[in-house]
C-alpha cells in the first residue's frame, strides 16, 4: 500500500499509478457477480446524472455556456455516486490498461471485465428509463423536460461517425483523469473536488460518455412519437462514443502515464490467458 507523498496532502502521481495498477488487477479478478451488480448500480448512477442534467438545462436563462457548465456540474452526481459509493464504470475501467500494459493482468481478464462492466451498466441505464418513463419525470416543467430529452437525442443521433468517436475519445481523456485525480485524494471531499472540474468539463464542451448516451438516447426514443430520434444514427453514436472512450482512456490516459511511470516494472512472465 503506498503512503501519502511527503508533506502533502495527496498521493504523487506516480503513487497514483501504482495505485491505479494495483486496483486494476482486483478489479480484472473480481468474480462475475460482483462486477456484474456493481456494473448495474453505475450504470444507473450515471443514468441519475443525466436525467439530472436534462432537467437543470430546461428552461436556463443563463446563456449558452454557463447552461452548459451548470449542467454539467449536475451531471457530476453521477461519477460522484461511482467513485463514494462504490460501482463499475466501464469508461473509468478503460485505466485497467496499466495494469495490462505491466502484464499483471491478461488480455483475457481485461476484455472479461470490460465485457461484464458494459454489459452491467446498458442494463443499469435502461432499467433506469422504465423507472423514469414510470415516474413521468418527463412531464415536468409542463412537458418542458421531456422536449429537452428529444432535443438531446436528436443531437447525438445526428452526429457524424467522426464527430462521436473523437468527441468519444476527448470524454473519456476528462472521465478518466477525474478517476486519476479521486485516486490522488484521500476523503470524501478530496474525491468529490477532484471529480467536478474534469466531468462539468467535458459536458460543458458536449464530448460523449458512451455509458450515459444509453441513458440519453433511449429515454428520448421512447418520448419520440414522430420518429424524429433516427435509430440508424443511435445506433451510430454508440459504437462511435464506445469506441472512441476506449482510444481516449487507454491510450491517452492510461498508456501516457504507464510510459511515464509504469514502463520499468513489467513483469518478466505475464500471466497466461
Amino acid at each position: 500500500m503506498t503512503s501519502p507523498a511527503a508533506g502533502g496532502d495527496a498521493y504523487a502521481p506516480a503513487e497514483i499509478a501504482q495505485r491505479i495498477e494495483q486496483m486494476g488487477v482486483a478489479k480484472a479478478r473480481a468474480s462475475t457477480l460482483t462486477l456484474l451488480v456493481l456494473a448495474v448500480l453505475a450504470g444507473a448512477f450515471i443514468s441519475l446524472g443525466a436525467l439530472f442534467y436534462t432537467v437543470v438545462v430546461t428552461g436556463s436563462s443563463l446563456g449558452f455556456g454557463l447552461t452548459r457548465w451548470v449542467g454539467g456540474l449536475s451531471f457530476c452526481l453521477g461519477l460522484a455516486l461511482v467513485v463514494v459509493g462504490g460501482a463499475e464504470l466501464f469508461t473509468g475501467n478503460n485505466l485497467l490498461a496499466m495494469a495490462w500494459a505491466s502484464g499483471r493482468v491478461s488480455t483475457r481478464e481485461l476484455l472479461r471485465n470490460w465485457g461484464i462492466v458494459y454489459l452491467g451498466n446498458v442494463v443499469g441505464c435502461l432499467g433506469t428509463v422504465v423507472l423514469v418513463l414510470w415516474a413521468g419525470t418527463a412531464q415536468m416543467g409542463g412537458g418542458a423536460v421531456g422536449e429537452t430529452a428529444l432535443q438531446i437525442a436528436r443531437a447525438k443521433a445526428g452526429l457524424s461517425l467522426s464527430e462521436g468517436f473523437a468527441r468519444g475519445m476527448l470524454c473519456n481523456v476528462m472521465v478518466c483523469m477525474a478517476v486519476w485525480l479521486a485516486m490522488g485524494g484521500h476523503s470524501v471531499v478530496d474525491k468529490l473536488l477532484a471529480i467536478v472540474l474534469p466531468i462539468s468539463g467535458f459536458v460543458a464542451l458536449g464530448f460523449e460518455h458512451s455509458i450515459a448516451n444509453w441513458f440519453f438516447l433511449p429515454y428520448g426514443l421512447a418520448l419520440d412519437a414522430q420518429g424524429s430520434v433516427p435509430l440508424s444514427g443511435t445506433a451510430l453514436n454508440l459504437a462511435a462514443t464506445t469506441a472512441g472512450n476506449i482510444v481516449g482512456g487507454t491510450l491517452l490516459v492510461a498508456g501516457v502515464y504507464w510510459l511515464a511511470y509504469l514502463r520499468d516494472t513489467t513483469p518478466t512472465q505475464p500471466p497466461g490467458g
